[in-house]
């Protein structure tokens, strides 16, 4: 591998008017290289780490530069040191005049975008300097422009260059504001808000809400200010709606299925930090659209307890809310959930729930005590087997978070 290594950075330096044979040697160093730190660390050791940083810069082929800024992505993701070697506002520069350059192609800008997103990836240092240098404002920039509305309807997007490039934006705005959480980005990157309400809004197409969702629930994530934002703008409300549309396409389609369990996640990240503004999902009918989604036998562990704990946050203050649990039969679901199940994360989802519920169970039998004088008498026989039925749930709720509580206390 080191010989190869040595040979390869030789033909590198002397091949300079030779771009074909430059690009071929690149491939292969980056094939050696890829996920494997130990090779990268050398090349690193023997100076080809900053010649490739360098041919990125002076060369004057198009071909050669997308290849060394490729394999620089690959060397700087497997090995730690060499990002570090390389996280350094000179290349942040250098970066941005290859994505503002007039005669620069959407490869040579996704490959440009790809190395902002290892820099910064995990790495608090580059979160920084994506933000001092002004690399994350051309980011939004490019999440604003790169994609026109004709093409949110996409075709082929593996094949779209134009829709490559505004995915790896997307996944570089994720890892600018996370892992760790960066409330500095994050306040940067929520000024793009409405564009993503706005393309929320005209498309449910699985490549343009799974990126947005993705870039969302991590730029909201455990920020008050940017919560409070985003739901002022109406963007809690434009999550509902796409749940609701999805929700009526699921039945039909997995995929959609499987996408409102994306656009849950997101929900509850917008939420989780202040379940006061669950109050809006109200009057979409969330609560019982989560019910129906978590009723479906194809969803993994991992999906039921995002549903569940979206169910969690919006019943936790929410009278409205809750009403909707009880009337839809929510509470002898999540009973179900609590004995059922042998995940240990899926109980204790299941028990907020039930611990929600607790507090309030009184007050909501009163409600619908009230309601049903003013509902018809179909819907109010309804409303008055629910009733009946409510007490045996609770009874049954209540035993089993006694059980929990004396399991705990042995535990302990």
């Amino acid at each position: 591998m080191k010989t190869d290594l040595n040979l390869l950075l030789e033909c590198l330096k002397y091949q300079m008017d030779c771009p074909l044979s430059q690009k071929e040697a690149l491939i292969t160093i980056y094939s050696i290289c890829q996920q494997n730190s130990e090779a990268s660390e050398y090349f690193r050791e023997i100076g080809g780490l900053m010649f490739i940083n360098d041919l990125a810069k002076s060369s004057v082929h198009c071909i050669v530069k997308e290849a060394a800024l490729f394999t620089l992505g690959i060397i700087i993701e497997s090995n730690v040191y060499c990002q570090q070697t390389l996280c350094t506002s000179a290349l942040f520069e250098d970066l941005i005049l290859f994505l503002i350059k007039k005669d620069s192609g959407v490869n040579l800008k996704r490959m440009s975008v790809y190395v902002i997103l290892v820099l910064v990836s995990n790495n608090k240092n580059g979160q920084t300097y994506v933000r001092d240098t002004g690399c994350i404002s051309l980011l939004l920039q490019l999440f604003r422009t790169t994609l026109s509305t004709s093409e949110k309807n996409l075709s082929d997007e593996n094949t779209d260059p134009c829709y490559q490039l505004w995915s790896s934006v997307c996944s570089t705005l994720c890892a600018c504001v996370n892992n760790p959480q960066n409330e500095d980005n994050q306040n940067i990157c929520c000024s793009v808000f409405p564009y993503a309400k706005e393309w929320l809004e005209s498309c449910t197409e699985p490549g343009i809400v799974r990126p947005i969702c993705s870039f969302l629930g991590l730029t909201v994530a455990n920020n008050p200010y940017v919560q409070k934002y985003f739901v002022s703008i109406g963007g809690l409300d434009t999550l509902a709606k796409v749940l609701l549309e999805l929700m009526h396409d699921s039945c039909l389609s997995l995929s959609s299925m499987k996408l409102a369990v994306v656009v849950t996640k997101t929900m509850d990240a917008c939420i989780a930090n202040n379940s006061a503004v669950g109050v809006v999902l109200a009057k979409y009918h969330t609560v019982s659209e989560l019910l129906k989604l978590l009723s479906n036998e194809t969803l993994s562990t991992g999906e039921k307890i995002s549903i569940i704990l979206t169910i969690g946050h919006c019943t936790e203050v929410c009278e409205e809310n809750q009403c909707e649990l009880l009337q839809n039969n929510g509470l002898p679901l999540m009973i179900q959930v609590l004995t059922e199940s042998q995940d240990e994360e899926l109980v204790k989802a299941a028990t907020f729930v039930l611990q929600n519920c607790k507090q309030m169970t009184e007050q909501l039998s009163l409600k619908l005590r009230d309601n049903s004088l003013t509902v018809n008498s179909a819907e109010e026989l309804d409303v008055q087997v629910r009733k009946s039925c409510l007490q045996d749930y609770w009874k049954k709720a209540e035993e089993i978070l006694h059980r929990i509580k004396s399991l705990e206390k042995e535990h302990d």
